[in-house]
């Protein structure tokens, strides 16, 4: 009986501890946007609005992935089979390859697909398909051919206790692609607008989701049905010392850091959300680079080729004699991505501000 009570109070202690401690390492305040009047929804509840809106506007759309049918690891898709069958939204097999490869088929030949990858880690074994096939089908075919009509989701980035295989940010693989339009959603507004600009885009697309965001993302959405442009960068706070430029989670982080900034430094940001990655917006980057003279770039995947690579190396080189100081990054590590030490990984407020305090000082 002794050993049954230490046990269980053991058991609540480790509990409360596991409790306070997922509170304490979430390294991000959100801060929602703001589009008039709307229903409040979580961005898993604008994802599946978006979806909803999609088959019921076009006939032939086709929503599959591991556990679709009843809703998904994070319900995204809830309650879709039963409002519209399970011919047209259904679970596939526990293999991305055949997820990608029937998606591109199913595409090629007019019917719209809406396919899911469960975490963005488990979609480098449908890679060959999405890099070989579904970028290059138009141009293979001399333009005869192709598999606009597909849009792959796909939940990213940390989580909190996610470790290597349910925490990466593997968005610049696909950036290096042509053919392939890759976007990233801040919350549920831009959720939804994107994934439906996805579903019409002519072109194959991945939409990689933070799931992090799932639920703490709250914001009023539009009921209709809308669309978010794609390739097009949203300047979320104008500043005239220090560019900030993230997307996803990271750009509430920054949006913190530049309050941060502001109140204790007395230095004015400009914080930037990416949006789409391919093809990324260059006029908005660029016109805020040779008007602060100082970017910072921070995402949560590995600073060695990070897509933050390919946006510090364009900015030297088109607003080089604007830049009071080099272009910094401010990103996760070249290791692979750890449980424990998520907290010491990740390019969190603290970073990023000793970041702008460096570049300041220049």
């Amino acid at each position: 009986m002794k050993v049954a009570q230490v046990a269980h109070s053991w058991l609540s202690i480790l509990r409360s501890n596991m409790r306070s401690h997922s509170i304490t390492r979430s390294h991000f305040t959100y801060y929602p946007t703001s589009l008039g009047t709307g229903k409040k929804m979580n961005m898993v509840n604008a994802i599946n609005n978006a979806m909803d809106l999609a088959l019921s506007d076009d006939k032939s759309a086709l929503l599959f992935g591991e556990d679709v049918g009843f809703g998904g690891v994070f319900r995204c898709s809830v309650n879709l089979r039963d409002k519209y069958g399970k011919e047209r939204v259904f679970n596939s097999p526990l293999c991305e390859q055949g997820i990608a490869g029937f998606a591109i088929g199913v595409a090629n030949i007019g019917a719209t697909a809406i396919a899911e990858i469960q975490f963005a880690d488990y979609i480098f074994p449908s890679f060959d398909q999405i890099i070989n096939e579904a970028a290059k089908y138009r141009y293979r075919s001399g333009g005869l051919f192709d598999c606009g009509s597909l849009t792959f989701r796909v939940p990213c980035g940390a989580v909190g206790h996610g470790a290597l295989y349910h925490s990466q940010s593997p968005e610049a693989y696909f950036a290096h692609t042509p053919g392939l339009r890759v976007v990233v959603p801040r919350g549920p507004i831009k959720a939804k607008g994107l994934l439906l600009a996805c579903i019409r885009d002519r072109n194959p697309c991945i939409v990689f989701e933070p799931k992090t965001l799932y639920r703490a993302a709250v914001e009023e959405v539009p009921m209709e049905y809308y669309t978010s442009e794609l390739g097009k960068a949203d300047i979320l706070r104008h500043g005239k010392d220090v560019t900030l430029v993230g997307w996803g989670t990271q750009v509430h982080v920054l949006l913190e850091v530049a309050e941060q900034a502001k109140m204790n430094l007395n230095i004015d940001c400009e914080v930037i959300d990416l949006v789409s990655i391919l093809p990324w917006d260059t006029n908005a980057i660029f016109t805020s680079a040779k008007k602060t003279g100082r970017v910072i770039i921070a995402h949560e995947a590995p600073l060695t080729q990070g897509f933050g690579s390919e946006l510090a190396s364009q900015i030297q080189e088109k607003c080089f004699l604007h830049l009071e100081a080099p272009v910094k990054r401010v990103t996760g590590w070249d290791t692979p991505f750890p449980h424990v030490f998520e907290p010491f990984y990740l390019p969190d407020k603290h970073r990023c501000l000793s970041a702008i305090k460096e570049i300041v000082m220049y």
